[in-house]
């Protein structure tokens, strides 16, 4: 699957546009993590729970994405873009999408 955040891709003409394809997570961090987090907000720098929670999640939403794509029946994605809203305290929701759509290369 090649995934771009442009609306081309180089070398590659686009036959068929199948669509949206997107990749929806929803994550909290547990109150241990919470705790733990605290505690690294007191020192300052890198918040390394909150870092690799986000992380995860992304890569998450990404691999939903391109599940998404493949069962469109796509071979790229083009506009590739991440959102993420707060849905309640501590909670998150992360959405990977872009365009799905079949390319071939251009001789």
């Amino acid at each position: 699957m090649i995934v771009t955040t442009t609306n081309d891709l180089v070398g590659y003409r686009v036959v068929r546009t199948l669509g949206v394809a997107k990749g929806l997570t929803v994550r909290s961090r547990s109150v241990v993590g919470n705790i733990g987090a605290s505690i690294q907000i007191l020192f300052g720098g890198n918040i390394t729970v909150y870092t690799k929670l986000a992380e995860q999640t992304r890569q998450e939403a990404f691999d939903l994405l391109i599940q998404n794509a493949e069962q469109m029946g796509a071979n790229a994605i083009l506009a590739f873009r991440y959102d993420a809203n707060e849905i309640a305290s501590a909670v998150t929701e992360v959405l990977a999408y872009g365009t799905a759509v079949v390319v071939e290369p251009i001789s």
